[in-house]
């Protein structure tokens, strides 16, 4: 029988890269539960393997070394249960929003339900994320804001059991930035999903997360420390500005980042 706190399980994970130089060591040790329901956020400087982590549990690459479970499965590659939404939205330009979820739900679902039952996926996908209105334009047509919000529904069209996201917010202003990550609080409110998010923010790892994996610097990455929020939801960020809690977790990232893992800074200066 599943655990929930062990939804996902990684165990004894090591990433080696062949590269011209010879064998690069991206990740190693890498042991992270992720219970069903949980927010989690990768965080860590550049080339830290933040983004390898995450293409590890979307099944897009194999682990030289170690175990990958979702829910008690062992990950062996891509799969509908596990939706991956990039920094770059990839969408395809000559269909129109509407179209390119569509897409989505037809390759999952399309054996099983019939073509108004897809399109009622589609629409309600479009609707979760506030782009009715813009179903029927193509993506020059819509703001950055906008395609990366077409690349949330059409993850979430999948019902897939866990999402995946890699900086999703990292290329938008800081404005719109804002609205999107108080959209996708209500968004896993409302659909219970289980995230693991990659970024470089600390203040939108500490207003979305329940747990923050913050990654030592590569090479030969592992997880230096593992901090829990203890912050009740649902969330405000400006509630949360003065929130001791909030406080806390934020300074303890930053001297995570910024003190305990410095030389990386130092280097490139």
């Amino acid at each position: 029988m599943n655990d929930d706190r062990k939804y996902i399980e990684i165990r004894g994970v090591e990433q080696r890269f062949k590269t011209a130089k010879g064998s690069f060591l991206a990740l190693q040790g890498i042991d992270l539960d992720v219970a069903k329901g949980e927010f989690v956020t990768l965080i860590g400087h550049s080339g830290c393997g933040k983004s390898t982590l995450l293409n590890l549990i979307a099944g897009l690459s194999s682990p030289t070394q170690g175990t990958l479970l979702c829910a008690n499965r062992e990950i062996r590659g891509p799969g509908p249960e596990r939706a991956v939404v990039f920094q770059n939205h990839s969408l395809l330009p000559w269909l129109t929003c509407s179209e390119n979820v569509y897409l989505a739900v037809e390759r999952v679902f399309g054996a099983a339900e019939s073509k108004t039952q897809l399109r009622q996926r589609t629409d309600a996908a479009l609707a979760l994320v506030g782009l009715t209105a813009a179903a029927q334009k193509r993506p020059g047509e819509i703001s950055g804001g906008m395609k990366q919000r077409v690349g949330i529904a059409r993850a979430l069209s999948m019902e897939p059991k866990v999402l995946l996201m890699d900086e999703p917010f990292g290329a938008l202003d800081a404005l719109t930035r804002a609205k999107l990550q108080d959209e996708l609080l209500a968004i896993v409110a409302d659909t219970h999903s289980t995230v693991v998010m990659v970024t470089h923010d600390v203040d939108e790892a500490v207003l979305l997360s329940d747990k923050i994996v913050m990654l030592t610097n590569g090479p030969g990455a592992t997880i230096g420390e593992v901090l829990r929020v203890d912050l009740p939801r649902p969330r405000n960020r400006v509630a949360l500005a003065e929130e001791p809690a909030y406080v806390h977790a934020r300074k303890a990232v930053i001297d995570f980042l910024y003190t305990r893992q410095a030389h990386v800074e130092k280097a490139a200066a």
